[in-house]
């Protein structure tokens, strides 16, 4: 009915201090940041490439492009996957590609700006204007709730610099 109390078997115990090493590898907050900075940009450079197939245009491009070396840049080169995307989208699945892409992009900044990450924090903030502004053209798409007050804005944006 009840476990027997274990004594010196090389069973370790839930009991046991925190301090002692466990076998188990740990990551450093950093990694952990890294790690998740690059999982926002290619959710949002998939994103990009299915807005591509929607309306191409230049500056998604160029934008795909810039996103897929920053998230090789924090994998140590390894090149995102990147798969085609059929072309049988509607137009209005084009505001809401945006409105998922300004949000991915707006979660990518925050964790750039939490590891001093200029280059990522740039590239994302200029997303979300891009995206911002891609569903104040098309009118008729929402434009996504701002996530941060103005203060935080301009904090996130000035650790950008």
């Amino acid at each position: 009915m009840y476990e027997p109390i274990r004594s010196g078997s090389s069973r370790r115990s839930v009991h046991t201090m925190a301090g002692t090493p466990s076998g188990v590898p740990h990551r450093s907050r950093e990694e952990e940041l890294e790690i998740q900075l690059a999982g926002h940009l290619a959710a949002l450079l998939a994103v990009t490439d299915e807005l591509r197939t929607t309306a191409p245009s230049t500056d998604l491009d160029a934008a795909a492009e810039r996103l897929s070396e920053q998230v090789a840049r924090l994998r140590g080169g390894h090149a995102p996957v990147r798969a085609p995307v059929p072309a049988s989208r509607t137009p209005g699945d084009a505001a809401a590609l945006h409105r998922r892409a300004h949000a991915l992009a707006g979660r990518a900044l925050v964790v750039a700006a939490s590891r001093a990450d200029t280059a990522a924090a740039i590239l994302a903030a200029e997303r979300m204007d891009a995206h911002a502004a891609a569903l104040d053209e098309a009118g008729g798409g929402k434009r996504p709730e701002q996530e941060t007050t103005p203060a935080q804005h301009a904090e996130l944006s000035g650790a950008a610099h």
